[in-house]
C-alpha cells in the first residue's frame, strides 16, 4: 500500500475505478506471433529432461504471505472506515467550511483547498501503516534496498502528484453535479474514457521517471535479442529502457508501455541481474503479449463502463443516505465538496463487489500473455524456470488458497503458471 498515491486513488475513485492493473501498457490489434528461423536461438539439448518442478514455499515466504493477507484485510477496512468517520463526525463538513473561508466562497478555490486538506489528512492518518508496509516490512524480509530518504521522497512525490491531478480533474464531476444533477453520472462516466487514455499516455513519459532513472540498456547484446523478440511479435520501433529499481527493491519486473513515439520496453535492472538471457527473452515475450493482444485497451474500455455503472449507483443511493444522515454529515447535496468521502465510500463498496470479476479477467489476460510468450520464444524451460526464480526472489507462495486467488490474485498462482508451461505444446503451422 502506497499512501503517497492516495490522491491519485481518490481521483480514480471519483472519475472511475481504474481496474486496468497495467495502466502503463498500451495495445494494438491482436496478431499471432510468428517465430522466424532464429526464434529458437538456444540449444535445448542441455536442458534437464521432464517438467520443471515447482518448489515448496520457504517458511519466510509463508510468513510474508500470511502477514500480507492481514495487511490486505486491514487496508479494506480502512478504505471504508476512514471516509465513514469523516462523514459521521462532521469533520468533512468542517473542512469544507474552512476551505470555503480560504477560497472566499468561490467554487474552484474551495474545492482545491478542501482536496489538499483531505489528501493531507488521510496521508498523515495512514502514514504509520504505510511506513511499516512499504519500508519496515520490506526490509525485514530482505526485499527492499531503499534508503529511508528515497522512500519518504517517493511518498511525498506521490502525494504531490495526487493533489495536482485532483486539482486538475475533480472540478469536472462537481461542476456537473451542480449543473446537471440528474445526468452528472452519465457525463462523468463518459469522460472517464479519455481520462484513462490520457493517464496511459502521460504516465510512462512524465510520471514514472520522477521515481526512478530510465536509461539505455547497458548489455547491448541482450538489448539486440530483446529487440529481435519484439520484431517477431510485430512490435517495431520500440525503445528498450533499463530502470534502476535496484535502489528500491530486490524484486524483479518488466513491462511494455506507451504508444507511437512513446512505445518502450522497460526492464528493471534487478530482473537483468537475476534472470538469464533466455529467461529475460521469455519475460519480454510475455509482456509483449499484453501489448499485442490489446489487454490495456480492453481494460480501459471495461473500466470506463464500470465507472459509468458505479457512478450511476452513487447517483441512486447517495440521496437516500443524505436524506437519512445529512444532518450528521453536515451537508445535504452531493454537489457539496464535503461529499467527497461519501463518493469514496460508495465507490469503494462497488469496487469491492466487482473485484473478484476484475481479478478473474486479469488472470485470464496473464494466462494469454504466458501463451503468447511461449508461442513467440518456444522456450518452455526458460519460461518455467523464470517463474520459479520469480517465486523465490519475490517470496511468492506458488499454490495459495482458493480464497486468496478469488479476492487478491491479479495473476495466476505461479504453480499454475509453471504447470501450464509444462503442459504446453507448440501448435503446428496452418
Amino acid at each position: 500500500m502506497r499512501t503517497g498515491a492516495l490522491g491519485l486513488g481518490i481521483v480514480a475513485g471519483l472519475i472511475g475505478l481504474g481496474l486496468a492493473a497495467r495502466a502503463a501498457r498500451a495495445g494494438t490489434g491482436p496478431t499471432r506471433p510468428t517465430p522466424s528461423g532464429d526464434a529458437a536461438d538456444f540449444d535445448p539439448s542441455g536442458d534437464p529432461a521432464g517438467p520443471v518442478a515447482v518448489p515448496a514455499p520457504s517458511e519466510q515466504a509463508l510468513r510474508y504471505h500470511r502477514s500480507g493477507n492481514l495487511i490486505w484485510a486491514l487496508d479494506q477496512i480502512l478504505g471504508l472506515a476512514l471516509p465513514a468517520l469523516l462523514l459521521f463526525t462532521g469533520l468533512s463538513a468542517r473542512m469544507r467550511t474552512f476551505a470555503a473561508g480560504v477560497g472566499r466562497g468561490h467554487f474552484y478555490p474551495t474545492l482545491v483547498v478542501y482536496l489538499v486538506l483531505l489528501i493531507g489528512l488521510l496521508f498523515v492518518v495512514q502514514l504509520p501503516l504505510s511506513y511499516y508496509v512499504g519500508y519496515v516490512r520490506e526490509h525485514a524480509y530482505g526485499l527492499s534496498t531503499q534508503r529511508f530518504g528515497k522512500w519518504a521522497g517517493d511518498e511525498l512525490k506521490g502525494l504531490a502528484i495526487g493533489a495536482l491531478v485532483g486539482a486538475l480533474v475533480l472540478w469536472v464531476p462537481y461542476w456537473l453535479l451542480a449543473r446537471s444533477p440528474g445526468h452528472w453520472w452519465l457525463w462523468t462516466g463518459a469522460l472517464s474514457l479519455p481520462f484513462f487514455t490520457l493517464v496511459l499516455l502521460v504516465t510512462p513519459v512524465f510520471i514514472a521517471p520522477l521515481f526512478n532513472k530510465f536509461g539505455p540498456m547497458r548489455d547491448q547484446a541482450l538489448e539486440s535479442q530483446v529487440l529481435a523478440v519484439a520484431a517477431r511479435a510485430g512490435v517495431e520501433g520500440a525503445r528498450v529502457y533499463e530502470v534502476d529499481k535496484s535502489v528500491d527493491t530486490e524484486k524483479v519486473n518488466a513491462y511494455v508501455t506507451g504508444v507511437g513515439s512513446t512505445k518502450r520496453i522497460v526492464l528493471w535492472d534487478t530482473l537483468l541481474a537475476k534472470l538469464t538471457p533466455r529467461q529475460t527473452r521469455f519475460v519480454v515475450g510475455h509482456e509483449l503479449g499484453h501489448y499485442v493482444l490489446g489487454h490495456v485497451w480492453i481494460n480501459i474500455l471495461i473500466s470506463s463502463g464500470l465507472a459509468l455503472l458505479g457512478l450511476y449507483g452513487v447517483h441512486r443511493t447517495a440521496d437516500l443516505l443524505l436524506t437519512a444522515f445529512g444532518g450528521r454529515f453536515g451537508f445535504e447535496r452531493l454537489s457539496d465538496v464535503a461529499s467527497m468521502p461519501l463518493l469514496m465510500l460508495l465507490l469503494s463498496l462497488f469496487s469491492m463487489a466487482i473485484s473478484p470479476a476484475a481479478l478473474a479477467l486479469s488472470r485470464y489476460h496473464e494466462r494469454e500473455a504466458d501463451r503468447f510468450g511461449l508461442e513467440l520464444t518456444h522456450d518452455k524451460y526458460a519460461g518455467a524456470t523464470a517463474f520459479v526464480r520469480l517465486q523465490e526472489q519475490n517470496l511468492a507462495v506458488p499454490r495459495p488458497s482458493w480464497l486468496y486467488k478469488v479476492l487478491r490474485a491479479s495473476h495466476p498462482p505461479i504453480g499454475e503458471r509453471v504447470d501450464f508451461i509444462n503442459r504446453w505444446q507448440p501448435q503446428p503451422d496452418r
